[in-house]
């Protein structure tokens, strides 16, 4: 996986080698419109409960594959 200075610099060269203005506009406002390191998302005292408790649930193997939880809710959806 590349590290963040690498798709930067990436990035960089890419964008010097682009002459339409449109494209370089919608770029633009492209990344301004992105998030930053600055935006903290709070989490309630809920949400870090419930993930605390998924952490918990991957540590003691208590997990579902996919395709068993899709025959669950079959299942279930038949018995409605």
């Amino acid at each position: 996986m590349a590290t963040v200075d690498k798709l930067r610099n990436d990035l960089i060269d890419k964008i010097l080698t682009i002459r339409n203005k449109d494209i370089l506009i919608a770029l633009n406002k492209l990344v301004s419109s992105g998030s930053t390191d600055a935006d903290i998302i709070e989490l309630t005292d809920e949400q870090r409960e419930l993930l605390q408790m998924s952490d918990d649930d991957i540590k003691n193997d208590r997990l579902i594959s996919q395709e068993a939880m899709d025959k669950r809710n079959r299942q279930w959806l038949n018995e409605m």
